[in-house]
């Protein structure tokens, strides 16, 4: 059965492949299965028939089936178990990936998404001027740790895992600010991530929403 997804139908960030929809096509993209989008707008988002979906009122939402699921790395998770590429075989391994797919978003973004929020929400605030570099250096800490961690590998942990596909979209959202370039392997880590042709699929139909020009490849 071919499952369904919601993205937005005019996305904030401007097809630059940071609204959450991208990691769930992007897992989709990795294991080779087919999906439809079905792309709503901001008001739609808050009707009952997509809060039957997403009781946030936000997106994506993944439907199968009967299954329904909303949040992006509960839906990617839910992709990993179901299709091989994603998850490693061997029981610690497949461990130590969804590990990392939970320091990603819980440990990770969180500072990430507090920078974009005091950027674009509070600039006219009294306290911004004070605020911003704590909150920067707060994202320092993280990516000192995650860059020690990562050292000279390729990826987390061996081979190319759902914990790095969510982690890697969770970096992306710095690339903007300079911040990540201060740590070179983990921008190099993040141009892998883009590189695979998956990404680039995924990429480019989130793109193609935005701009109303189908994708090429």
């Amino acid at each position: 059965m071919t499952p369904t997804i919601t993205a937005f139908e005019r996305s904030p960030d401007r097809g630059k492949g940071l609204a959450r929809d991208m990691r769930v096509r992007w897992a989709l993209e990795e294991v080779g299965q087919p999906y439809k989008v079905r792309l709503v707008s901001f008001g739609a988002m808050k009707e009952p028939a997509h809060r039957a979906l997403h009781p946030f009122g936000q997106i994506p939402t993944y439907e199968e089936g009967d299954l329904a699921l909303f949040e992006s790395g509960a839906i990617v998770f839910h992709i990993a178990e179901r299709h091989a590429g994603l998850l490693p075989d061997g029981a610690n391994a497949r461990a130590r990936a969804i590990t990392w797919m939970f320091a990603a978003l819980n440990t990770v973004e969180p500072p990430i998404l507090d920078l974009q929020t005091t950027r674009f929400l509070e600039g006219d605030k009294t306290w911004y001027k004070q605020r911003l570099p704590v909150v920067e250096d707060r994202i320092r800490d993280r990516l000192g740790e995650l860059s020690g961690r990562l050292g000279d590998g390729d990826w987390l942990d061996g081979a190319f895992s759902a914990g790095d596909l969510i982690l890697v979209a969770v970096l992306l959202r710095l690339k903007a600010s300079g911040i990540l370039d201060e740590y070179p392997n983990l921008s190099a880590y993040v141009a892998r991530g883009e590189a695979r042709p998956a990404f680039r699929r995924a990429f480019d139909a989130q793109l193609a929403v935005f701009t109303g020009i189908p994708p090429t490849g």
